[in-house]
């Protein structure tokens, strides 16, 4: 029999297990507005959860196949929002360069902070992100005259789409919008797929599980960190200027340390060891955070009770979990 090693585990699948969930993955997604409804959803929570699924594989990229904590990763989430938002609202009603400008923003922060921050391990380095990741909510939240402040940047709406003659008009349909977001979403996780499937992907690998004897191997870690911080910030920003285009706003709570939070909850809740992992778990904490708000104000304390017995009881998320209990 054929085996696979499916990205993110530890050890070797059947092929065929190895992707039958693909084709449930996407039928779930592709069905999402129609089902949605009677779990109390609808088109832009569909949305949400996808955007923030995104962002979750995103920093999974560093944390569950590098092996490396980044509590700073709402900076670029933030920084894709108002990349997306300032072209919108200063520059031209575009939604592709919209998506391409929030991408710039976020990814060339994590250039520069990725390159200050490649030779710190372990506390330093999760407490240099936190740091940066701070830096740029206080620019935000102080630049008024460009962001908004604290209020936000506002004044700008999503913009359609036009293929020749035809035009996708995604400004108030919620339902064109959710699967404009979804195929973003197919694109970037299709990316993202086949560079774990690279040798690149092995390497990032190879780092998590061991560094010391990766660098006995020739390999320059400091290098293949901050590719992987880089490459965690593209997918990210991808997700922070859709996050834009859902609300058609941008403020500094995009870019606060909540989010990234948020985000290491999401990645751990599904499963940071395999690929969808993290788009489970951004399912489960997005649909909580929305149903349970709506009851109590006390709604992050269910979240954290949840939370806390995934990690006591099941170490491997929900995905790892389902698929043992598969196997």
């Amino acid at each position: 029999m054929s085996t696979t090693t499916v990205p993110g585990t530890l050890a070797a699948k059947p092929a065929a297990r190895g992707w039958l969930h693909l084709p449930i993955i996407w039928a779930v997604l592709l069905a999402a507005p129609y089902w949605m409804p009677f779990v109390g959803g609808y088109d832009a929570l569909a949305s949400r959860i996808v955007i923030f699924g995104l962002a979750a594989m995103g920093l999974n990229l560093l944390l569950g196949f590098t092996g490396i904590m980044s509590f700073g990763q709402a900076a670029y989430f933030g920084l894709g929002a108002y990349g997306a938002g300032f072209v919108l609202r200063y520059w031209v009603h575009s939604t592709p360069l919209a998506i391409l400008c929030g991408i710039l923003f976020g990814t060339a922060a994590g250039v520069v902070f990725g390159a200050l921050m490649m030779r710190r391990t372990g506390i330093y380095f999760a407490m240099l992100t936190i740091a940066f990741g701070q830096i740029c909510y206080y620019i935000a939240y102080s630049w008024n005259s460009v962001t908004g402040g604290y209020d936000g940047l506002r004044g700008f709406t999503r913009a359609p789409l036009h293929f020749g003659s035809y035009v996708l008009d995604i400004r108030t349909n919620g339902l064109l919008f959710y699967y404009f977001v979804l195929a973003v979403f197919a694109i970037s996780t299709g990316i993202m797929g086949v560079l774990l499937r690279s040798p690149l992907g092995r390497t990032l690998i190879a780092l998590r599980e061991n560094r010391v004897r990766a660098r006995f191997l020739g390999i320059p870690v400091e290098q293949h960190v901050w590719i992987s911080f880089i490459l965690s910030t593209f997918f990210t920003s991808i997700a922070g200027a859709l996050y834009a285009l859902l609300n058609n706003f941008a403020d500094p709570t995009a870019l606060f340390y909540v989010i990234s939070g948020n985000l290491v909850i999401m990645a751990v809740l599904g499963g940071m060891l395999n690929f969808w992992g993290p788009l489970i778990g951004a399912a489960v904490f997005v649909w909580l955070e929305d149903f349970i708000s709506s009851q109590t104000v006390n709604w992050m304390s269910f979240i954290g009770v949840i939370f806390v017995v995934v990690v006591l009881f099941f170490p491997r998320g929900l995905l790892g979990f389902i698929r043992r209990r598969s196997a």
